[in-house]
């Protein structure tokens, strides 16, 4: 724009100057010389001033515009020195006027520039703002779409936490239950462990049990020769008893003459009437007959409680004080004690010899007021030992004649051989065991087995003879093992005040 307005300015120089020509000449010359000037698709035509005998060269008059310069060169002529004068006087006050104009169209350029550069820089600030608000649009859609992925991912995050707690839960119950299933197998591995011991030990009985069948078969044969020549020595008696058959008949009429005197004398007794002897009373148990005074060992009569029905028992009347109503006793193994739940309850065997009382009878007197238990036991060393129980009680028929005892003391071991307290009585036909293996059938007899339990009075009397102990015997524990065999054994008891 600037060189437009810079052309524009020379033209209107060339046209003063050309015009001044023309009012210091007038018309003078139709023909005046022409300049033409080309500039892009425009051109520029300028009719030149013409100059009289002025022939001065270009160098004395300095020009100040390159278009002056390239002006053709005119014929030299002669100007008058006050055409001249005025002239200059012009070119000056055109260049002056020039001058003002180039600074004035410099300063309108540089406001334009200004201008520009300003509309240049809101024209970027607006498309920087426009690619800003584009940014952010695009960085809120983006916001968006990254918070609803944040959304889903905390959803599935918050799922896949579920899913772990309750996979953590069920893996919890599965590790509960393998622990249960692990106690089970480990219950079961020692039941296994326990019953192997148990068959273990049930092989070792049967084979020591076979070893002393054979030596009993050994015995027998020692017996059987032994009868054999009995029978030998008694062939020979019977030989010699013939040869005094003689000798007996006459001491035979000599007898008869004896007990015809008898048989008077018996008869003159007869009419004398009989005195009632002081066994034939009848007594609550053997500390009342002892009160009553009588002070011997022997066989008493003693009537059930709230009944009218006795019951024949052995009275102790020396050990301990005496006062003692037997109630177990075992010598000689001629009674059979692997009886029924019936037969211990009313008892069996003979009061004098090998007899068990009766759990019925015990329980009527025990529950009758307080009594003492003593238990007596003799080895075949003649080692003694006893136990005693300041407090003993059996419970009713209806509640298996459960055992209560306290109060333990004796030389029979440091602690108590009979089952804990609570233990009910167990016969082959009732089981009433804390054990699932029967024990009235292993050990044999009616006892207060518990789980087997470390004593049983009313097993198989095992004789001297037998080396071996065996599991079905006679024990109690706590004195000199389970295995230890017992001779004597018997059970008694009498009030606890006596």
């Amino acid at each position: 724009v600037w060189q437009v307005l810079l052309w524009l300015m020379l033209a209107a120089q060339a046209v003063m100057v050309l015009g001044l020509g023309s009012h210091l000449k007038g018309k003078e010359s139709p023909d005046r010389p022409q300049h033409r000037v080309q500039h892009g698709p425009c051109s520029y035509t300028f009719l030149l001033p013409e100059i009289g005998s002025c022939h001065a060269s270009a160098t004395d008059y300095p020009v100040s515009n390159s278009l002056q310069r390239d002006a053709p060169s005119l014929p030299e002529r002669k100007w008058p020195a006050k055409r001249l004068q005025q002239l200059e006087n012009i070119m000056e006050n055109n260049t002056l006027w020039l001058q003002k104009l180039e600074s004035y169209i410099q300063e309108n350029v540089k406001m334009e520039i200004a201008e520009i550069q300003l509309h240049a820089v809101q024209n970027h600030t607006t498309a920087i703002l426009e690619i800003g608000s584009s940014l952010l649009s695009q960085t809120a859609e983006q916001t968006r779409k990254l918070t609803e992925v944040e959304t889903q991912v905390l959803n599935q995050t918050s799922r896949l936490e579920i899913q772990l707690l309750e996979n953590s839960l069920s893996t919890n119950k599965l590790e509960k239950q393998l622990l249960l299933q692990t106690q089970e197998i480990n219950k079961l591995q020692e039941k296994n462990s326990f019953l192997e011991r148990k068959v273990l030990d049930a092989d070792s009985r049967h084979e020591e049990a076979l070893q002393g069948i054979k030596a009993e078969k050994l015995e027998m044969w020692g017996l059987l020769s032994k009868q054999a020549q009995l029978i030998q020595d008694l062939e020979q008696q019977l030989a010699t008893a013939s040869a005094n058959h003689m000798v007996l008949q006459r001491q035979q009429a000599s007898l008869l003459e004896t007990v015809h005197q008898l048989t008077g004398l018996v008869s003159q007794c007869n009419q004398i009437s009989p005195v009632p002897k002081d066994e034939q009373k009848v007594f609550r148990d053997c500390g009342a007959a002892y009160k009553s005074g009588l002070h011997a060992n022997g066989v008493y009569t003693l009537c059930f409680p709230n009944s009218t029905a006795t019951t024949r028992a052995f009275c102790d009347m020396e050990t301990s004080g005496g006062g003692w109503t037997v109630i177990q006793h075992r010598k000689d193994g001629s009674e059979d004690f692997h009886r029924t739940w019936k037969e211990y309850k009313h008892g069996f065997g003979s009061p004098s010899g090998e007899h068990w009382l009766g759990n019925d009878f015990i329980h009527r007197l025990t529950t009758q007021g307080s009594y003492s238990l003593r238990i007596q036991l003799r080895d075949w060393d003649s080692n003694e030992a006893y136990s005693l129980y300041e407090h003993f009680q059996l419970d009713s028929e209806e509640q298996s004649y459960r055992l209560h005892m306290r109060d333990y003391s004796g030389t029979a071991g440091r602690t108590s051989s009979l089952s804990p307290p609570g233990t009910a009585f167990s016969t082959k036909d009732a089981d009433n065991d804390r054990c699932g293996c029967k024990c009235a059938q292993m050990a044999t007899g009616g006892w207060w087995f518990d789980a087997c339990g470390p004593s049983n009075l009313n097993g198989i009397y095992y004789p001297a003879s037998s080396t071996t102990g065996r599991y079905n015997g006679m024990k109690w524990h706590y004195w000199k093992g389970p295995s230890h065999r017992l001779k004597t054994t018997t059970m008694m008891i009498r009030p606890a005040d006596f």
